[in-house]
Order: structure tokens, then C-alpha cells, then sequence
């Protein structure tokens, strides 16, 4: 038997791989993620053993887990998103690793793409930004050294925040030396769901925006200039005149 760590994607049953998909169809046990993982995502399953893993904690997970590898049974185990960000599988994997029970990771859309296609957003921008930092804002938990948010804004290229909404002043005082108060940063509520709601204003505004909407969690907040910039250079990829393998230059 094998596990299956298998990325749902952010909410849109559709934005699933097609591998997920035939897996949650196949797999005689299915463990899934259901404060995050819409039950739609499930649709077609044969499992004959199906759990909302929502309540329980690891141990019981595991033990789940334990009892279809008894039994020859491949588990597909659904978490949210692109489970290798932010879905606590390594406590899991270890604890596998431990078991000896083989296991495999299928990737999943992110939060932070499912945001970009709604802003109608490249994130990588020629002379804007060429990096993007995937984090989260340190609250319940100290980031570890380096990663604080302040010393990650220094390098002023884009940023997708996770678990930050409630804290969106104190990032905004953060990014502010950074970026600018004028940069552009956006605040998706629950992207590519039924309910997906957002905010794109300036480090200025923003907080009236958010607070004006309501929104408390399940909110991914980016920021960065490519949100609204329009003079930048042509990629040399599409460029007339740039050869590379697959267009030879003309002779």
C-alpha cells in the first residue's frame, strides 16, 4: 500500500491534478482535511473508509493509517492547497518514515496562484520582482532567525503572507520602511471558493479596505509591485530577434 499526500487545491474543486483526482476516486481509505478541503473535491470516491481528519490529532491520523497498511489498503490523505506549504505533513511523513509505510506527495495548486489568477497578476515581473517569498506572519509561534518579517521585506520583492489578516497592522508597520506606502497589496478571502472576496489598495489604505469587509481568516495577503505594474521591459522569451533552442536565430 502507499500513502497519498494529495494537494486539493485552494477551493475550486477543479483546481485539482488529474492525478489527485484518479487517486481520491481509487483509494479504499480517504483521510481528508475538511475544515479546508471542500467536500466537492470528493466527489466520486469509492473509499470504503472516509474520515474528516478536522478533529482528530496526529496519533489518531496515524493510527488510521496503521490499520489500512495492516489491511494492504492505499490511503489517499487530501490536505489543502499544495500540501508541501504549510499542511503539516512532515510530522507526518516522519512518523511513516518511522513505520516503515511508503508514501508519496501529490503537489497541488497554491493559495498564493489561485490569488494571482484572480488579480489577474504575473508575480515575476522583468525588473520588478524575480523572486517570490511564500511566509507566514509569526504570532502563536517565533518565525525562526532571518525570518521575521521585517528582515524578509528588506528585499522588497514580492510576498504572499499567510495567517496574517488579524495582524494586518502590525505587517503593515512592517513592510512600510520597505516598501512604501504607496506599494499596491492585496487581501483574498478564501480565493477560487463560491464566497472568494478581496482588497487591493496601498500600504496606506489597505487596513480601511479589510476592516471594511470583514474578513478575519482564510486570507492570503500579497504584496508587491508587480500588482499594478505596467512599464516593464518584454521578457526576452517572446522577444524578436532572442534565439534559444526551440527558435534558432535566422540567418
Amino acid at each position: 500500500m502507499t500513502v497519498y499526500f494529495i494537494g486539493a487545491g485552494p477551493g475550486d474543486p477543479e483546481l485539482i491534478t488529474v492525478k489527485g483526482q484518479r487517486l481520491i476516486r481509487c483509494c479504499p481509505v480517504l483521510l481528508y482535511a475538511g475544515s479546508l478541503v471542500p467536500e466537492a473535491v470528493l466527489d466520486g470516491h469509492r473509499a470504503e473508509t472516509l474520515v474528516n481528519t478536522a478533529e482528530l490529532h496526529l496519533d489518531e491520523i496515524i493510527a488510521l493509517i496503521e490499520t489500512a497498511h495492516a489491511n494492504g489498503q492505499d490511503v489517499a490523505r487530501v490536505h489543502s492547497g499544495d500540501p508541501s506549504l504549510y499542511g503539516a505533513i512532515g510530522e507526518q511523513i516522519r512518523q511513516l518514515r518511522r513505520l516503515n509505510i511508503p508514501f508519496e506527495i501529490i503537489p497541488g495548486v497554491t493559495a498564493t496562484a489561485a490569488c494571482a489568477a484572480l488579480l489577474e497578476s504575473e508575480l515575476t515581473l522583468p525588473g520588478i520582482a524575480q523572486s517570490v517569498i511564500l511566509t507566514r506572519y509569526g504570532s502563536r509561534s517565533k518565525m525562526p532567525p532571518g525570518e521575521e518579517l521585517a528582515d524578509l521585506a528588506r528585499h522588497g520583492t514580492t510576498m504572499a503572507i499567510h495567517l496574517g489578516v488579524q495582524h494586518l497592522a502590525k505587517i503593515v508597520e512592517e513592510l512600510l520602511p520597505h516598501y512604501g506606502a504607496d506599494c499596491p497589496i492585496a487581501v483574498v478571502h478564501r480565493a477560487s471558493w463560491p464566497d472568494q472576496d478581496w482588497v487591493v489598495g496601498t500600504l496606506a489604505d489597505i487596513e480601511a479596505g479589510v476592516a471594511a469587509k470583514g474578513f478575519q481568516r482564510t486570507a492570503l495577503i500579497v504584496v508587491g509591485r508587480v500588482l499594478t505594474a505596467d512599464a516593464f521591459a518584454d521578457s526576452n522569451l517572446y522577444r524578436a530577434g532572442h534565439a534559444h533552442l526551440y527558435r534558432p536565430a535566422s540567418e
